[in-house]
């Protein structure tokens, strides 16, 4: 019964409570875009190149939707 009740204390957290990443709606096409990146600039690591993508979010008033793949690509690419 303890452990019941302990089960349905967690599972009722608050969602402002909780942490959500920036990509966690759309991981899937993230994931994609840095893998693709990778591919087209070998020459840097993920690590940079997901810091290039973020800077270009922050250029872009935060947001990356509405962007073309091709876009995302090669602006990025100028900012590495």
């Amino acid at each position: 019964e303890n452990s019941l009740q302990k089960t349905f204390t967690c599972s009722s957290v608050n969602r402002s409570d909780v942490f959500v990443s920036p990509y966690a709606l759309n991981l899937s096409s993230f994931t994609k875009l840095i893998r693709r990146l990778q591919e087209r600039l070998p020459e840097f690591s993920k690590q940079e190149i997901v810091e290039a993508v973020q800077e270009l979010r922050k250029i872009n008033k935060g947001v990356l939707s509405g962007l073309a793949i091709s876009s995302i690509e090669e602006k990025t690419s100028a900012i590495l």
